[in-house]
């Protein structure tokens, strides 16, 4: 009875704040891990990751590894023992905990796996035709599934969900979708406000790992509520929205039409999400069937949260905690510059082995030198949006740290600004060195990146039409979503196809990337005609230049030239 009582309080807090939710969002909920379609004989089943094109595609994070327990299944189940034995001397012996995560997960599992659907065995053909996927978005889990399973045990929710956020984002903590999705749990923007997940450029809480997880279980918990316990149906809700699967439901019960998830006619993706996520408990529940073998996570806590109170360089704690800056990140990716948010939140998450020497590091130096300060002189022309950009931080930091009220700074004035302790190029997970990492990474060996200004009234289309390619593939070369803001300035790549069709003669095309910078005399008719290339073309590859009305020596051209020539 307390352990009900209990429950009830728990979801009740978990839940305030969340009564104005209507819809988890018009655009559907994708990842960047992608997945393609497993079987061509059911087009209507799509198994493609929601959100990119790359089948099966590995990702940065997986060159880093988990820091070691150095534990093994044995090692584990003996340390267990060990404990039993010691407890029958005073106490009746306890059920031994489950040693691997995986068994702990299977005994949570309520969803009625039992059902056998063309969708559910499409996704089933995929998963286990690619067990290199299962081990890698396992190992990429390793981190946070103890935490997820405890959460959702407090819950008392099915375990099966600890898997969602496979479907969801691959467990890339990153992972960000056409649609604005962006965490393991995939929150869009106004959703993740509404569940007190906060977004701003230092910090976006969708990809917190402990809060996303909390509001994700609060989102489910009402759904499940809302949907009287059918988890299909929440399920489903989480993916396209709950007013979408209500509409589904109230025309089948208008048809006389069967209501479960199985016969309504739900969105494409949607149809495909649920099976996803009953495939993978499939597998997981008897992996031998498929022959499969779990990557063994074992079934203790990972990471410890640690109250730091204030702003620290990640780079700094990095080194205070002896890990490496990339797990500090898959850790707390949340923070998406080289430093903590100045305003909070004032935790971080790092391995529990490492806590206690952590904290301890951590009381002996002075909130000031937790980041780097540097003193700069105003100078003639500087104005304050263009200060903070050059040093990596933001108009609101400089007017707090400097006493500021307003964004007028004179020259000669002094100002104090915190910096990056390390060169900016290491804090590799950081937004910034995401994007450079995403807009550098070729889709093919058969494209050539060319680079593009945003111009004013531009849009994603109809850039996207100027070079044949569309919307969401540009968006996706560039790490955006759909509906983010392209504003004036802003730099693009555009990966193009390279023509390495045969030649007249018989002879192939190699083609190269130049960049030409436009001489006295020059013109873009002239330039055409020296690298044996169509006007049309340097135009079509500059659209920035070839916008002026006149070209001016020292202007920059890139052009796609054949250097086997004939």
């Amino acid at each position: 009875m307390i352990k009900y009582i209990l429950g009830v309080v728990f979801l009740s807090i978990s839940l305030s704040g969340c009564q104005g939710l209507t819809k988890k969002g018009e655009s559907t909920t994708e990842s960047e891990t992608e997945i393609t379609q497993a079987n061509s004989t059911a087009p209507e089943i799509i198994n493609e990751n929601l959100g990119g094109s790359d089948t099966d595609a590995e990702s940065p994070i997986d060159n880093v590894p988990a820091v070691t327990n150095q534990s093994s299944p044995q090692d584990v189940q003996a340390e267990n023992d060990a404990e039993t034995q010691h407890k029958v001397a005073v106490t009746p012996p306890e059920p031994k905990a489950p040693v691997d995560i995986w068994e702990r997960i299977r005994a949570g599992y309520k969803l009625n796996l039992d059902v056998d659907q063309p969708r559910l065995r499409s996704q089933l053909r995929w998963y286990s035709s690619h067990p290199n996927y299962l081990t890698r978005v396992s190992k990429r889990g390793e981190r946070y599934l103890y935490f997820i399973v405890e959460e959702l045990e407090k819950a008392n929710m099915p375990l099966e969900i600890a898997l969602l956020p496979i479907v969801e984002s691959g467990f890339d903590p990153f992972g960000y979708s056409h649609g604005r999705a962006s965490g393991p749990w995939q929150f869009i923007p106004s959703t993740g406000q509404i569940y007190g997940l906060d977004q701003n450029w230092w910090y976006d809480g969708r990809r917190d790992i402990t809060l996303s997880t909390k509001a994700a279980i609060a989102y489910l918990t009402k759904l499940g509520r809302m949907f009287d316990g059918n988890w299909l149906h929440a399920l489903a809700s989480y993916n396209s929205g709950e007013g979408t699967v209500m509409r589904a439901i109230r025309k089948n019960k208008k048809a006389g039409k069967p209501t479960d998830f199985w016969s309504l006619d739900l969105p494409k993706e949607t149809r495909a999400y649920v099976p996803k996520l009953l495939a993978l408990a499939k597998i997981i529940k008897d992996p031998a069937k498929y022959s499969y073998t779990t990557h063994f996570i074992v079934n203790k806590p990972y990471f410890e949260q640690v109250n730091i109170g204030g702003q620290i360089d990640l780079a700094q704690a990095a080194n205070m905690a002896d890990i490496s800056i990339d797990e500090i990140y898959l850790l707390n990716p949340a923070f998406n510059q080289w430093a903590t948010a100045p305003n909070g939140p004032h935790k971080l998450l790092v391995p529990i082995s490492k806590a206690k020497n952590f904290r301890t590091k951590l009381a002996s130096i002075s909130p000031k030198d937790r980041v780097t300060w540097v003193r700069y002189t105003v100078k003639a022309g500087d104005n304050l949006l263009g200060v903070a950009k050059s040093h990596n931080t933001t108009v609101d930091v400089l007017q707090d740290v400097n006493k500021i009220s307003s964004s007028l700074i004179r020259v000669g004035q002094q100002l104090m600004i915190p910096v990056a302790g390390n060169k900016i190029e290491s804090y590799t997970l950081s937004s910034h060195q995401r994007l450079l990492t995403k807009q550098s990474t070729s889709p093919s060996r058969s494209r050539i990146k060319l680079n593009y200004t945003v111009q004013a009234g531009d849009s994603l289309w109809k850039i996207a039409k100027q070079y044949n390619t569309s919307s969401k593939t540009l968006a996706r070369w560039n790490s955006m979503g759909l509906g983010d803001p392209l504003r004036p300035g802003k730099k693009l790549v555009v990966w193009v196809k390279s023509d390495k069709a045969t030649n007249t003669n018989g002879r192939k095309s190699i083609i190269k990337k130049v960049v030409y910078t436009l001489r006295s005399g020059d013109s873009l008719a002239r330039v055409a005609n020296k690298f044996n290339v169509s006007l049309s073309n340097i135009r079509k590859w500059n659209p920035n230049v070839s916008k002026k009305k006149y070209v001016q020596p020292g202007d920059k051209v890139t052009l796609l030239v054949n250097v086997v020539g004939g």
